[in-house]
């Protein structure tokens, strides 16, 4: 693995094709039945940031680029589309798109800036661009500062479907991780995925076999920061809130987190993270400050015990059996 990437994680062990199918559609099986036992807007934090966790590991799992800033797509997307679908009155669908078409653009500035450089030069590149753009929005007008945009209208789908309603919104955004995740995925088995993946293991050589390495990585960046656009987006239409909690530097931490935990570089393993980072700050919520404690313990245990992650640790399991 280049240095790009951290090197205390294990490199994931690959699921058949055929096992990673069939855990797909229990995947999407359990999400579809899940709200008949747990509250549907728990359940729609987590694929909003399961969806964010995963278009991260794109860029550092498959990519081997550790951004410290990718806070900044999702946040800058929840404001367009919130301030969109409030002030502007459009529907939640254009207002999504347009949170995600900001996502996108903001990637690709960031991404010409930042790409040119390797390991915690980049890192701390997109940092830098992360606390301009955090900065931006606690002063710019539109973003209503430390109060956000709230009471954001959910509207109707497409003129058709009525968001209002909780179970409408749900398998909507069921069906946005899903396409987000299967996009993810079908990247990923691409040509383009494995030069990826050539380019994360030794840059050298790909570029000696005529890639063109900033070009692979540029493109990877700005289509991870316009999915976790499209994740920052659909949570602010869900929650009917923008606020500086998704664009703050923490943010960008908790998905760095989700993604260790889960299994950095494995198709699942932000999805798992995800389920467990959000789950922990949702019921250990009366502890208060010291959910963040509980959740640094987990983390230190993470990659001391089982360095590639829950999902890299049981594929392993699996492998050796």
């Amino acid at each position: 693995m280049s240095d790009s990437a951290p090197s205390a994680i294990r490199a994931p062990t690959a699921i058949a094709p055929r096992a990673t199918a069939i855990a797909t559609v229990a995947m999407v099986a359990v999400f579809a039945l899940a709200p008949l036992a747990v509250y549907p807007v728990f359940l729609m934090n987590v694929l909003c940031m399961a969806l964010f966790a995963c278009a991260f590991n794109l860029l550092i799992g498959f990519g081997g680029l550790l951004s410290f800033g990718h806070a900044m797509f999702l946040g800058m997307a929840g404001y367009v589309s919130a301030h969109a679908a409030k002030v502007w009155g459009l529907t939640p669908e254009l207002a999504i798109a347009l949170g995600v078409a900001t996502s996108t653009l903001l990637g690709v500035v960031a991404g010409l800036v930042a790409i040119r450089r390797q390991g915690i030069y980049f890192a701390m590149i997109t940092l830098a661009l992360a606390q301009m753009v955090y900065f931006f929005c606690l002063q710019a007008p539109f973003t209503h500062g430390e109060d956000g945009i709230q009471s954001v209208p959910r509207g109707r789908l497409f003129g058709l479907v009525d968001l209002n309603n909780v179970w409408a919104m749900y398998y909507v955004v069921l069906a946005i991780f899903v396409a987000g995740f299967l996009l993810i995925y079908r990247t990923v088995h691409s040509p383009f995925g494995q030069v990826l993946k050539a380019i994360r293991e030794n840059e050298p050589r790909a570029i000696s076999l005529g890639y063109d390495a900033d070009r692979y990585k540029l493109l990877a960046f700005v289509l991870s920061a316009a999915l976790s656009g499209l994740a920052g987006a659909t949570k602010a239409i869900v929650f009917q809130l923008a606020s500086l909690t998704d664009v703050h530097w923490s943010m960008s931490g908790e998905v760095v987190l989700m993604t260790l935990l889960g299994g950095m570089g494995t198709i699942f393993g932000p999805v798992v993270g995800a389920l467990v980072t959000v789950g922990l700050q949702n019921y250990l919520a009366p502890l208060g400050q010291w959910v963040t404690v509980i959740t640094g313990v987990i983390f230190v245990v993470c990659v001391l015990a089982f360095r590639r992650g829950i999902v890299g640790e049981l594929a392993a399991w699996w492998a050796k059996r």
